[in-house]
């Protein structure tokens, strides 16, 4: 870290173990992602207020490269568990931590990109034994169930009708684990 990690106790008189634990969750930080340049934790101590009466509030600010930043400084809920300090901080550090590994991702270039589900028609329906065929874009037969039918459900589909799936291995080979109707038959 390029500056002296910034720490203010507000509404409580500073603390040397509360601070050796922040100085330590901030290490973990440094150690795991090693990009912050500036860190900022605030502690607010447990008042009368009526929102958040006696829980402790940890907000963490993290300067990154780029002039990327995180902020964890939401108020915790009414759960009891913030009443004590060790809790706060933990969940705060968690959520730093999380936001801080998406930060860093997206200046690794590691984005997550999520495939398009392909495409396929339904070509075979055993309505009464629960299954189905659909053909998929190229042009193999896929295993379907009729607890892998989504809404509408397994029953209101129809021959040529357009479907995403998720398509996985089964005991007899390709099978459709989840079949999305797409509401548009297939042209003739």
């Amino acid at each position: 870290m390029e500056t002296t990690p910034q720490i203010d106790f507000q509404g409580m008189e500073p603390s040397p173990v509360y601070r050796q634990q922040i100085l330590e969750h901030i290490q973990r930080l440094e150690d795991k992602f090693g990009r912050m340049t500036a860190c900022r934790v605030v502690v607010e101590a447990p008042s009368g207020r009526h929102r958040t009466g006696g829980l402790y509030e940890v907000h963490i600010y993290l300067a990154l490269p780029d002039e990327r930043e995180v902020a964890v400084d939401r108020t915790p809920h009414l759960d009891e568990r913030f009443q004590r300090f060790e809790f706060a901080l933990n969940d705060a550090f968690s959520r730093a931590g999380r936001q801080l590994q998406d930060q860093v991702g997206q200046m690794r270039g590691k984005v997550k990109h999520h495939e398009e589900a392909p495409t396929g028609v339904v070509k075979r329906l055993m309505r009464e034994d629960g299954y189905g065929f659909l053909e998929s874009v190229d042009g193999r037969e896929i295993y379907f169930h009729r607890n892998s039918v989504r809404e509408p459900g397994f029953e209101h589909l129809e021959l040529g009708v357009r479907v995403n799936f998720v398509e996985e291995e089964g005991a007899q080979g390709p099978q459709a684990s989840r079949v999305m109707p797409i509401a548009e038959k297939a042209p003739e």
